[in-house]
């Protein structure tokens, strides 16, 4: 799988991408006027709500579990960032005809995502090349 990233013509630092056939777009958002999408920290901190919202979708249906929707909160406190430290609190809120023990698992399986893993105990290791464009 490859992402496609480009320069979107819709405001200074606004960019497409590209992931596989859909498309999202991302810009600084610093004023108004590089307010058009989400950041690249949006984008990463969505993706945990997405992956803990669909995992737990997926693990209720195989387990029989009546979870009919999953909303999820995600506060960031990223005061600590450049000292290493970045925090997200994760708000689940479960709906369906669920009990005490349902609550538990489901609350459980959400830290077993496969994102919050890849966040919290996974060394990541980013390689860049850099070439000239045409």
């Amino acid at each position: 799988m490859t992402i496609r990233l480009s320069k979107s013509e819709l405001g200074k630092y606004r960019q497409f991408l590209q992931v596989d056939q859909h498309e999202l777009g991302a810009d600084a958002r610093i004023d108004t006027d590089s307010d058009t999408a989400p950041n690249p920290h949006d984008l990463y901190d969505a993706a945990l709500a997405a992956c803990k919202a669909i995992t737990l979708l997926m693990y209720a249906e195989k387990a029989n579990i009546p979870l009919e929707s999953v909303d999820i909160d995600i506060e960031r406190d990223n005061a600590e960032e450049r000292s290493g430290t970045y925090r997200l609190h994760v708000d689940l809120r479960l709906k369906g005809p669920l009990d005490e023990s349902h609550r538990e698992r489901l609350e459980k399986i959400a830290e077993k995502c496969p994102v919050h893993k890849l966040m919290t105990s996974v060394t990541t290791v980013v390689t860049s090349s850099c070439k000239l464009a045409d």
